[in-house]
């Protein structure tokens, strides 16, 4: 799996879901109107999947749903901003991306399948692991912006840390496609695959 694919995807996530996109307040008769419509949309996005069949109806139909989580997660967030909005927007399109992409798979088979289903799953892990270091970097700085120098060596500790463990996430899951790729081989060739896979992502 190429890693520039992994970084655009999550980039794009962060970026739809920035801190000033999230800023934005509305009232709540324009919340309901929205609420109303994103449903509305669902259900007609959700009638055009029913002249489809098999995986290509199921791939419509987890886009459709998935559409529907992010424009509610959106909206939330727009109506009552907070870090915590804003985190359950970012999950809300990593979730939706998953989805599809795993009923994407269904389309192959074998090993081809495998990879796919894993290469689904690190780019979800990416996702993840990027927005919650996205909102432990945003719930810091707010933190340090009043508070004394050691509170803020404190705060940027703490996101440190999560950036540790965002990365070794991301790199279990990328050993995880790495590793299905070996499955092609054999014997010696596929130990020596799994073995530089090892090295490469430090297991």
């Amino acid at each position: 799996m190429k890693k520039n694919h992994l970084t655009a995807l999550t980039a794009a996530i962060l970026l739809a879901f920035s801190v000033g996109a999230m800023a934005q307040t509305m009232s709540k008769s324009e919340y309901k109107a929205s609420k109303n419509g994103i449903s509305a949309e669902y259900k007609a996005a959700k009638q055009k999947c029913g002249s489809l069949s098999g995986n290509t109806n199921d791939i419509c139909e987890a886009e459709a749903k998935g559409n529907e989580n992010i424009a509610k997660a959106e909206l939330e967030a727009k109506y009552e901003p907070s870090e915590k909005a804003r985190y359950k927007a970012w999950i809300a399109k990593a979730d939706a991306h998953y989805k599809v992409a795993k009923e994407r798979c269904d389309d192959k088979s074998g090993n081809v399948k495998d990879v796919c289903m894993k290469e689904a799953k690190a780019a979800y892990v990416h996702a993840k692991a990027d927005a919650k270091v996205q909102m432990k970097s945003v719930q810091a700085d707010d933190k340090a912006r009043d508070a004394s120098a050691k509170a803020n060596m404190d705060a940027k500790g703490k996101v440190s840390d999560v950036s540790q463990d965002a990365t070794k996430d991301k790199r279990a899951a990328d050993f995880a496609v790495a590793k299905e790729k070996c499955e092609t081989y054999s014997g010696d060739a596929k130990t020596r695959c799994v073995n530089q896979a090892k090295v490469q992502f430090g297991m």
